[in-house]
């Protein structure tokens, strides 16, 4: 059972500045903004917010701010496609292990998909994050949704979520979803705790198909929708795989964020190319610093 302390009220109030100056540099990165401009974002002075953005992204505002360029992921991106075909050649794409890190992940049937989650119970909960208020969903079996959204978007985000699962109960219930968030937000976790979460997912067997390939990308790398559809199908299902990495519930864990166009382009994304750009650029400044 996950255990973990519920995050104070100067906790959550951090983490939302440090959000807003998330947006504020993923947004104006192309003018590269200093440390006052990020640190006005925030409503800090500049060097609580070095501190502070340090401390809960894990590296400094000037790695981010290197990291968010498009550059960044373009020279990634052969790299990033090459692991990727590795790691599923050596069939590390199934359920129990993924380029060695374990995680547990089940799957609905497909006559539980059909019913649309009836007689499926599900708790759900916000927390505020460095990516904007993260609504997480989950089953007494595991994680089954992580979405993003900003303050005022939480009923339009539980609508969305739970309109997956038509005929599921949902019941707010911080007290089973905030050990989830610590585990995934926590900026001292470590990428394999983050991954041994269980992972209950619900979809077609063709879209899980798709989350499964999704998995095998690393941490600060990125690949094309072409190369995954090589590799679970064919290239030409490039536009099949695109939609079912949409459709993806559970952001960030599984990075459908790491997807780009063969441009280099970070094309759209559901919780917005703003906030994929952030995703992207911390992992990308993590993997620097390691």
């Amino acid at each position: 059972m996950l255990q973990t302390m519920k995050p104070t009220r100067s906790e959550e109030i951090s983490d939302a500045r440090i959000a807003r100056a998330i947006r504020f540099l993923a947004r104006n990165y192309q003018d590269q903004p200093d440390l006052a401009a990020a640190a006005a974002a925030a409503g800090l002075s500049p060097s609580h917010f070095q501190r502070e953005f340090s401390r809960l992204v894990g590296v400094s505002p000037k790695s981010f701010v290197a990291a968010l360029t498009l550059e960044h992921a373009k020279a990634s991106l052969e790299q990033g496609a090459s692991v990727l075909n590795a790691a599923l050649d050596a069939g590390l794409s199934g359920a129990s292990r993924l380029h060695d890190l374990v995680l547990k992940v089940e799957a609905m049937t497909p006559g539980d998909y059909s019913r649309g989650g009836a007689g499926l119970s599900m708790a759900y909960g916000f927390h505020p994050t460095i990516f904007g208020i993260a609504l997480i969903t989950a089953t007494s079996r595991g994680l089954c949704g992580l979405a993003f959204g900003d303050e005022g978007e939480e009923t339009a985000m539980l609508a969305d979520m739970s309109g997956r699962w038509p005929n599921a109960s949902f019941a707010q219930d911080s007290a089973v979803t905030t050990p989830f968030a610590s585990r995934i937000f926590d900026a001292g976790a470590s990428h394999t705790k983050r991954q041994q979460l269980p992972l209950q997912l619900y979809g077609t067997p063709w879209q899980i198909k798709v989350w499964q390939a999704l998995l095998a990308i690393p941490e600060g790398k990125v690949t094309t929708y072409s190369a995954i559809a090589e590799q679970v199908c064919t290239k030409r299902a490039s536009r099949a795989v695109g939609a079912a990495v949409g459709r993806n519930p559970i952001s960030l864990i599984i990075p459908c964020h790491r997807v780009i166009a063969a441009s280099g382009a970070l094309t759209g994304y559901h919780w917005g190319v703003e906030r994929k750009r952030a995703m992207l650029a911390v992992e990308a400044a993590r993997a620097e610093a390691r």
